[in-house]
């Protein structure tokens, strides 16, 4: 197995697990704070502003790691940066 063939198969792999777990873990996360939010607005209503603002403020931040994994995984299969080290070591030798 040449240096290409490893190259690749890593990328994919990384890039797969990389999607894989970093959305289903940001999508637990914001079930678990939709229901918090839930009963807090159920427990304290007048509070439903504050709560709600908070709640939303959260979910975009637990939302931009999902984004970000997926950026990562796009960047490894699409611009790897080692394929351009692989590459310059291959046409030097």
């Amino acid at each position: 197995m040449d240096n290409m063939t490893l190259i690749a198969m890593a990328s994919i792999v990384t890039a797969g697990l990389t999607t894989g777990i970093g959305c289903m873990m940001p999508a637990l996360g914001e079930g678990r704070s939709v229901a918090a939010a839930l009963t807090s607005l159920a427990q304290q209503p007048d509070a439903s502003a504050t709560i709600t603002r908070t709640l939303f403020v959260g979910l975009a931040m637990i939302e931009s790691t999902a984004i970000y994994c997926f950026v990562v995984s796009m960047i490894l299969i699409f611009a790897n940066p080692f394929w351009n080290h692989v590459i310059a070591q291959a046409a030097g030798k």
